[in-house]
């Protein structure tokens, strides 16, 4: 029996899915990607169900793609799939009829990071942390950029893809990549959803489907080109420098 990495829980008018993998930062390996998928089917089938709380256990969010998942592929063409793995995620919760509440209190990295701009709302703790650190190793925020971009300020994107800063809450709800910061996460999250589960069905989806649909058009223009780049960048030699260096606790070649 495969380990259950996702935990679903239906509860009124919520179900949860709880990222629990915390013994690889709850990273985006195809089980836990595939479990994501089955958890939003089951709850788009609950007729009481109005919005999905999308949460973790341990101490981070989720730390991107799982680099020490084994396969004997060609890397290149591993690297185009997973690619193709994260962008249907991505998709899969921005057109998804229902809210989808992100509940952080925890470090959200990489492909964590696409998540959080694909939820609709977002309540960020104080334990959260913030980083973009793609171009010290070499690659760059290809794919997440999709979800980034609509949401972030133009002068926060600027300085965040480039710099990998690390910054937190406040500043994370500053520049619109969370809705709010608060002390009391679950606390916030119960109001939301308080307010949310007064929606019918029918009068949600055409809601947020007005919200989504220009991210879903310019999704649809730009996935597969920055698919494609991020597989390209992720294989080369740059990176591949960038990721030995960063294993190795040392400095990579373009820093003297």
């Amino acid at each position: 029996m495969s380990a259950v990495l996702v935990r679903y829980e239906a509860d009124g008018a919520v179900a949860r899915l709880t990222l629990d993998s915390p013994h690889n930062r709850n990273a985006l390996s195809s089980a836990l990607v595939e479990q994501l998928h089955d958890g939003f089917t089951r709850a788009a089938a609950e007729p009481d169900v109005r919005a999905v709380v999308l949460g973790h256990t341990g101490t981070t969010f989720c730390a991107g793609a799982d680099l020490g998942e084994a396969s004997d592929r060609d890397p290149a063409d591993l690297a185009l799939d997973r690619g193709r793995e994260m962008t249907r995620l991505l998709r899969r919760i921005l057109e998804f009829p229902l809210p989808v509440l992100g509940a952080v209190d925890g470090h959200v990295r990489a492909g964590g990071l696409g998540l959080i701009g694909a939820c609709d709302i977002v309540v960020a703790g104080p334990a959260s942390t913030f980083a973009l650190t793609e171009a010290r190793i070499g690659v760059a925020p290809s794919i997440i950029s999709l979800t980034l971009l609509p949401k972030m300020t133009a002068r926060a994107a600027g300085r965040y893809f480039v710099t990998g800063e690390k910054f937190g809450a406040a500043e994370a709800a500053d520049m619109g990549l969370v809705t709010i910061a608060a002390e009391d996460v679950t606390g916030q999250i119960d109001e939301l959803v308080s307010a949310i589960s007064q929606g019918s069905p029918q009068g949600l989806a055409a809601s947020k489907a007005l919200t989504t649909a220009g991210l879903l058009d310019d999704f649809d223009r730009l996935a597969e080109t920055l698919t494609r780049q991020s597989a390209t960048l992720f294989v080369s030699a740059e990176a591949r420098e960038g990721m030995l260096a960063f294993l190795q606790k040392r400095k990579p070649h373009w820093i003297r």
